[in-house]
């Protein structure tokens, strides 16, 4: 019974939240009839879930309200599915430029999820599974393939693919490092987290050393139109990304470049005191902002956050990543407006269960144990927009989408063939591609590029912040299962129709008979969906 109204509660939030889209032009093409090759800039935010930026989505959180409402399932607490997200002016015009994925996942923590975008492999792949991973060099990067067919590449901001840094007599930053994936450029930090946003260290690699060494400098302070000069890594970076983009479009105007920009902001910092958080400067915040973080005495420009809750500090953070990505966006309307421009999230937003260290203020019914770190959709929803050429403005993609995809996608995006099968890493064999292109949907031949049964997705971390808890999510276009530790420790969601996950469905005693089954039983995506755990996934 239950299982019937989640499906029809499912079909009608789907219904109601997927614009109709209509076909979108091709991407450009040369005279000899191959696709042009585009510049291209990847955006990463850090510690950003959806739940945070549904400014984005338009409808999302009315739909949710209506689906488990007094009209829909009567949930007793959901009135906090309209909640508070940040202030995200820009972002919210930027994803109206584009398509923008209602079901993308990440992995549960940062270092898997961009090892995934990197390589098109899965965690259990690449054997990054927590933050403290490094990706080994014997794996490919798309990176590479864009470098060989002449694009100019660089990447600012965060890293973590590397590993940490040594302890005794271990080596710094073992794993890949930007250079050795492919990248001419590298101006950032290799480490997850920054001491404090004014007071870090920056890693720089350029061809005059070989890839496997880089130089540490002291960042210059940077400033923007209307933004004061600061030391503020967010700012710097920005204006480092800024100005590799104007200097590749007056040096070599004709040559296609590829741009990675990782934001830190809103991890919290690696200096506890007085705050893991911060207070963004003045300049960097919007009224609404500015006025809330009054309201609650914190000091703009410093740790010094008063009597500012963690939520509220996490929506400053969040709302001055938005003032930046404004300037960003701006610059490249005006030197290059044909530049596609992708925009994601690394995993979903933190519920650390520590004083000022829990975020989650918005969407989400449950939110304890459900954030960053954990297989449910708190810990692996994050946004997906793709702007460019030839994408139907305002479009909308409901499809089950991955991090991993951006791999083959970005390489079509520069007219590439994407390969079946790539490293396996260290081992050196070959392993199949997991990510799936999403060129077909951006260009409206298709609105799926995966089966919805038989296709699937999966989000999976070691929690090292837990004591090593394997957590593993997959899901294909209707189910779900949440397992931990264990392939036969899973919950077992309908999460088309109950994407906040509060109503698990009832588990087969037993899959010896599954073969028996069809994909309109329930029990038959459990089972095939529990088998790929046990096949596919870190457990």
């Amino acid at each position: 019974m239950i299982a019937n109204l989640l499906r029809g509660l499912g079909a009608l939030f789907l219904a109601g939240l997927v614009a109709s889209c209509t076909t979108a032009d091709e991407p450009a093409t040369s005279a000899e009839g191959e696709m042009s090759r585009p510049n291209i800039l990847l955006i990463i935010s850090d510690d950003v879930g959806l739940d945070m930026s549904t400014g984005m989505y338009p409808g999302m959180i009315e739909q949710l309200v209506s689906q488990y409402g007094p009209e829909g399932f009567n949930h007793p607490e959901w009135q906090k599915i309209d909640g508070h997200p940040a202030s995200t002016p820009n972002l919210d015009a930027f994803a109206q430029q584009g398509m923008r994925f209602t079901a993308n996942w990440a992995n549960p923590f940062c270092s898997p999820t961009r090892a995934s975008l990197l390589t098109g492999l899965n965690a259990s792949q690449t054997n990054v599974a927590t933050y403290a991973d490094a990706l080994d060099q014997g794996h490919d990067s798309f990176v590479r393939w864009l470098s060989d067919a002449g694009y100019a590449t660089a990447v600012f901001g965060k890293w973590h693919m590397a590993g940490l840094p040594g302890q005794g007599d271990a080596p710094d930053y073992p794993g890949m490092k930007p250079a050795e994936a492919g990248f001419d450029w590298f101006q950032g930090n290799m480490h997850a987290a920054l001491p404090t946003f004014w007071e870090w260290e920056e890693h720089q690699q350029d061809g005059s050393m070989p890839a496997n060494q880089w130089r540490t400098e002291q960042p210059v302070p940077r400033s923007l139109p209307g933004i004061a000069e600061t030391r503020n890594a967010s700012v710097v970076k920005v204006a480092e990304t800024i100005d590799w983009i104007r200097e590749r479009e007056r040096v070599e105007p004709d040559r296609p470049w590829f741009g990675w920009l990782a934001f830190n902001l809103s991890h919290a910092t690696a200096n506890q005191q007085p705050s893991a958080m911060m207070i963004p400067e003045l300049d960097l915040l919007n009224e609404e902002t500015q006025a809330e973080v009054r309201a609650c005495g914190g000091e703009f420009g410093s740790r010094n956050t008063g009597d500012c809750s963690g939520e509220t500090q996490f929506r400053a953070m969040t709302n001055a990543l938005d003032t930046l990505m404004g300037h960003l966006l701006g610059t490249l309307d005006e030197v290059d407006p044909n530049t596609i421009v992708i925009f994601v999230g690394d995993n979903g937003t933190p519920m650390y269960g520590r004083p000022q260290l829990d975020h989650i203020d918005n969407m989400y019914i449950t939110r304890t144990a459900r954030g960053k770190g954990t297989a449910y959709e708190g810990g692996a929803l994050v946004p997906l927009v793709v702007r460019g050429p030839g994408i139907a403005p305002g479009s909308v993609s409901d499809e089950f989408t991955h991090v991993v995809d951006l791999f083959p996608t970005i390489l079509e995006m520069a007219g590439l063939d994407v390969p079946e099968q790539v490293s396996s890493g260290a081992d050196g064999g070959q392993t199949d591609l997991f990510g799936v292109s999403l060129m077909p949907i951006l260009y409206g031949d298709s609105s799926a590029v995966r089966d919805p049964d038989r296709g699937f997705v999966i989000t999976e971390s070691t929690n090292l912040m837990t004591g090593g808890t394997k957590v593993v999510g997959i899901r294909n276009a209707h189910y779900k299962l949440v397992c931990t530790d264990d392939a036969g420790n899973c919950e077992f969601y309908d999460i088309a129709a109950d994407r906040l996950e509060q109503y698990p469905l009832e588990q087969p005693a037993s899959c010896d008979t599954s073969a028996q089954l069809t994909t309109s039983d329930p029990a038959w995506h459990f089972c095939f969906l529990q088998d790929a755990v046990a096949n596919r996934s870190l457990l």
